[in-house]
């Protein structure tokens, strides 16, 4: 672990980019929105449909984030009614085998976790 001690000094910023951008990519929909776009391009009504419990607002809000961070592109098609269309950037992509291997963890340590939080509750009640 001592190798990772600084990481968080490596820009000379005390940590704060690299939070901002672990706060982005860490938060209840991001993730989620990324993998359902691991499919192709996406129209906002299929992503809405696909991502259960997301409001609309909610959805516009993590969508124009990741594409103001290069993690996904919105194409807008000059119709009527104007089509727009979401996908992962090559940046968006890269983000899937992390992202992948931490849910792996978590399903791996889901009993554990479960069995560590009623011992808690037990013991502070």
């Amino acid at each position: 672990m001592s190798e990772y001690a600084d990481t968080c000094m490596i820009r000379g910023d005390a940590g704060r980019t690299i939070r901002a951008i672990l706060d982005r990519i860490c938060n209840k929909w991001t993730l989620l929105v990324v993998a359902t776009l691991d499919q192709g391009k996406l129209r906002f009504t299929d992503l809405h449909r696909q991502i259960p419990g997301i409001s609309q607002r909610m959805l516009t809000l993590t969508l124009r984030n990741l594409e103001r961070d290069g993690l996904v592109s919105r194409t807008v098609h000059a119709e009527v009614p104007p089509r727009v269309e979401y996908a992962l950037t090559p940046t968006g992509k890269s983000l899937l085998p992390p992202a992948l291997a931490l849910a792996s963890w978590a399903i791996e340590h889901v009993p554990h976790i479960e069995s560590s939080r009623e011992a808690y509750q037990t013991r502070n009640q």
